[in-house]
């Protein structure tokens, strides 16, 4: 009995640490795609909505104007230029409105970058929806190869509703280029072609708009 006690105590000690340390440890591996999905459920940090329509009632009622600017970064590690195509828009609430971003590869090789986004104020992050984007995929320009990239967007009619809202007047949509590293070649392979794949979203854009799509919203 002396020799099953200390026995005891050491497996009641060690298996409760080693249960701890598995959960951390798969909590940790997964925690980005977590984290990524409860801002997207929330709104958390400017995180936008994802829609894959636009609202059926997007002209029924006018719920007034915001302006929508933008804004692009890119981080040190990736050689390409990144630009908003226009400054900003001048938006209907509640109608979808499309811009664009222009990307180029300033070097004599293949480059993989990742987009992520958010929007200012914050607070804004859940009427903010997206319907088209390029983002959290990955994404390849050949040596000096540009991409002119569509963005389908709206703000939702409840934005209009919610008296917190009425403190803002502009929205800031954020955009920064992360260069993916040390891929294998399939990898790269397998990396969605940035030119060629905007290009036929713009054309299914073009082709699919609805009549309440503003797409010749004031830019600046």
């Amino acid at each position: 009995m002396t020799d099953r006690t200390p026995r005891r105590l050491y497996l009641g000690t060690v298996v409760p640490i080693v249960a701890m340390l598995a959960a951390m440890t798969i909590l940790v591996s997964y925690s980005p795609t977590l984290y990524r999905l409860f801002c997207a459920a929330t709104g958390l940090g400017g995180t936008t909505q994802r829609s894959l329509v636009a609202p059926s009632d997007a002209a029924s009622v006018d719920s007034g104007e915001i302006t929508v600017s933008f804004d692009a970064n890119v981080d040190k590690a990736l050689d390409w230029d990144f630009r908003p195509g226009q400054s900003s828009v001048r938006v209907k609430i509640g109608v979808p409105t499309e811009a664009f971003f222009v990307a180029h590869n300033r070097s004599d090789k293949t480059i993989v970058g990742r987009a992520v986004y958010n929007v200012t104020p914050f607070q804004v992050g859940p009427y903010f929806y997206k319907i088209q984007c390029f983002c959290f995929t990955n994404e390849k320009l050949g040596p000096g190869e540009t991409a002119k990239m569509p963005l389908v967007f709206y703000v939702d009619k409840a934005f209009a509703k919610d008296p917190e809202m009425r403190l803002f007047n502009d929205i800031t949509l954020s955009y920064t280029f992360f260069r993916e590293k040390d891929l294998t070649p399939e990898a790269v392979r397998q990396a969605r072609d940035l030119a060629a794949g905007s290009q036929v979203e713009t054309t299914a854009i073009n082709q699919d708009r609805p009549q309440s799509f503003a797409n010749d919203a004031p830019r600046r």
